[in-house]
C-alpha cells in the first residue's frame, strides 16, 4: 500500500496537490499511481481545487494517461476529466489541447465506469457555450450511443438516450441509424461487473 505524500498538515492546498502530482511522476509502483490518481480525481469534484489543478497542469496529467494500458489508471484519468468538466475554464483547456479522441477512445473501454465517464464527459463538453466541436457528435460518437442505448446497463443506457434526445439532431441519429444497419461496428459493450456473491 503507497503512503500518502509527506505534506506537513499547515501546509496548503496547493503544496498538497503538488505532493501528490510529484509522487505520481517518480513512484515506480503501479498500485501507488493509481491510488495517487484516484486522489486527484477525487480533488477534482471540488471547484475550489480547479485553479490549482490548473496551475498544476493535472488536466494534461489526466489526458495523457488516457493511452496508459492500465485500465485502472485510464478509469481514474476519464473520472478526474469528468470531474473538472462542471467547469467552462476546464471544458475549454480539454477542447483545445485535443482531449476529445482520447475521451471517445474511452468508449470501447471494457471498463464499464469508464465507458460511463466518458459519456457524461462527452455531455458536459458539448454543454451550452462550449462552441461547436463537431467530433463530439462525430457518426461512429452517434453509432457507439445508440448501440449503448440497448445496453442490458440502465445506467448506460439511460445517459445513451439523453445523449441522443439532448446532443445530437435527429438527422445524425438517422444517418447514424442507417449507416449502422450497413456496418458491423466493432466498439463492443463495457463488461459488467460480475455480482458478488453474498
Amino acid at each position: 500500500m503507497a503512503q500518502k505524500p509527506k505534506v506537513e498538515p499547515h501546509v496548503g492546498r496547493l503544496a498538497y496537490l503538488q505532493a501528490l502530482v510529484t509522487e505520481f511522476q517518480e513512484t515506480e509502483s503501479q498500485d501507488a499511481k493509481e491510488q495517487v490518481l484516484a486522489n486527484l480525481a477525487n480533488f477534482a469534484y471540488d471547484p475550489s481545487n480547479y485553479e490549482y489543478l490548473r496551475q498544476l497542469q493535472v488536466l494534461d496529467l489526466f489526458l495523457d494517461t488516457l493511452s496508459e494500458e492500465n485500465e485502472s489508471l485510464v478509469e481514474f484519468a476519464i473520472g478526474g476529466l469528468c470531474n473538472l468538466c462542471a467547469d467552462r475554464a476546464n471544458r475549454e483547456h480539454i477542447l483545445r489541447a485535443g482531449g476529445v479522441p482520447l475521451i471517445t477512445d474511452c468508449l470501447s473501454s471494457p471498463n464499464e465506469e469508464t465507458v460511463l465517464s466518458a459519456v457524461t464527459t462527452l455531455m458536459y463538453l458539448s454543454a451550452p457555450g462550449s462552441g461547436l466541436h463537431p467530433e463530439l457528435t462525430a457518426l461512429p460518437v452517434v453509432q457507439c450511443m445508440l448501440r449503448f442505448s440497448l445496453s442490458a446497463n440502465t445506467r448506460l443506457r439511460n445517459l445513451a438516450h439523453i445523449f441522443l434526445e439532448d446532443y445530437c439532431s435527429p438527422a445524425q441519429v438517422a444517418e447514424a441509424r442507417s449507416r449502422q444497419a450497413h456496418s458491423a461496428l466493432g466498439i463492443p459493450l463495457p463488461r459488467a461487473e460480475a455480482p458478488q456473491q453474498p
